[in-house]
């Protein structure tokens, strides 16, 4: 095997390892989701427990990418998808956390009395979870429509967790006894809306890799 065909076969499995670690993420972001709106405290716990999974996977991906880079010298777009690599495992690890962080006031919120449901915040669950969806298609894909996409869409996030934040405000003020619950709901909302941010910093390394395009902190241009 001659010295090009093995750096693209190393490649091709760093390709599978973020891919594989961008499933864990999403299915932790899913599950976190689901126990919030369900306020399914065993749920949330196996969240919580299955986080070391994603950080050891970063780990991984991180020495591999480090040494393709010091020792292969890639060039051009081989270079840009190592170091686009090398940013998504951050956001992917940090989606990991959010999911934690959704759990862990899941977790608190299961131990208050049910309170009706908070169609804004299943709203922003929606959004969140397809902007994640979307932002990891277009990765595998190396589709910059769909980076794009995700940009667009963080608008509706940004928008859902402003208008949780003002109404669980104003139920703190109507109820006393329910501001922990009101509090609590919104740091979820923040989680939720931060994994917004993360999945459009992938789409942003998608569009980095694919064109060669920085478009960090830009590309949420309608």
């Amino acid at each position: 095997m001659n010295t090009e065909t093995h750096f693209h076969k190393q490649l091709e499995g760093l390709r599978m390892q973020i891919l594989e670690m961008a499933a864990y993420a999403e299915r932790a972001m899913r599950q976190a989701a689901d126990a919030l709106l369900r306020r399914d405290a065993e749920l949330a716990e196996q969240v919580i427990e299955g986080d070391k999974v994603i950080n050891d996977m970063e780990m991984r991906i991180d020495e591999v990418s480090l040494h393709l880079l010091a020792l292969d010298a890639p060039m051009a777009r081989d270079l840009r998808f190592i170091t686009g690599v090398r940013r998504a495992i951050i956001d992917l690890e940090r989606i990991g956390d959010e999911a934690v962080n959704i759990a862990e006031k899941t977790v608190f919120l299961s131990r208050l009395a049910q309170t009706p449901r908070n169609p804004q915040l299943e709203e922003l669950v929606e959004v969140v979870l397809d902007m994640l969806k979307v932002a990891i298609e277009g990765f595998r894909e190396g589709n910059v429509d769909k980076a794009t996409d995700v940009c667009r869409m963080d608008y509706r996030a940004d928008e859902l967790n402003l208008r949780i934040l003002t109404k669980t405000m104003d139920d703190m003020v109507a109820e006393i006894t329910g501001v922990r619950r009101a509090v609590n709901t919104i740091l979820a909302a923040r989680h939720l809306e931060r994994v917004g941010d993360l999945s459009t910093n992938l789409a942003e390394t998608t569009i980095f890799i694919v064109k060669g395009l920085n478009v960090m902190h830009s590309c949420q241009k309608p």
